[in-house]
């Protein structure tokens, strides 16, 4: 197995981990000033949210530049981001920090997605990301950020941020699916 799976499986095997550190009633402790909380849980979470969430663009990296690049990579990539956001957006859920309803268009939309690129690889062919999924991406990532850490620094002004960030994830997130079927409708089977 080359360093880019191994740097993929790595960020499957933190999802537990975050899970973990968010969901079991392990109580770390609380930071607190003013009139913001957070619990170690949840920076701890955070933090390891953060590792495996930048690890995603160099696993990919490191295939395309050393020559690496591999089928096992091109299903495993997808689907440890997949799993990354979306156990992230249950456990959210779950914590009363993010409406049920975001959390369900926005995994809707990875698992539509993701049966197109599996169409598209049958069919032989590979679906780049697109610059709507990579802001999809990086929108995502950001509202989680601030769900999993109380939206701070942003709370210490009452700015909703993370709700801003959240319906933004929405929006962008359904416009790039859109983007990948109206791109890709030739890979629909019509019958």
């Amino acid at each position: 197995m080359n360093l880019a799976n191994k740097i993929t499986l790595a960020r499957i095997f933190l999802v537990p981990v975050i899970m973990f550190f968010l969901l079991i009633k392990l109580d770390l402790g609380t930071l607190s000033f003013s009139d913001f909380e957070i619990t170690y849980n949840q920076i701890v979470a955070a933090l390891i949210f953060i590792i495996a969430a930048s690890t995603d663009g160099l696993d990919g990296y490191i295939a395309r530049k050393n020559k690496i690049v591999t089928n096992l990579g091109k299903l495993l990539d997808p689907l440890a981001d997949k799993l990354l956001v979306a156990a992230v957006l249950i456990s959210l859920v779950e914590m009363d920090k993010l409406n049920a309803l975001i959390a369900i268009i926005i995994i809707s939309r990875e698992f539509a997605v993701t049966g197109l690129r599996q169409i598209a690889l049958l069919e032989g062919s590979v679906m780049a990301a697109s610059a709507w999924g990579k802001w999809k991406t990086a929108i995502q990532i950001t509202m989680i950020i601030a769900l999993l850490i109380n939206n701070f620094p942003f709370a210490l002004i009452d700015f909703p941020f993370d709700l801003i960030a959240s319906w933004a994830a929405v929006i962008i997130t359904v416009y790039s699916g859109i983007d990948y079927f109206m791109k890709n409708k030739h890979l629909i089977p019509v019958e």
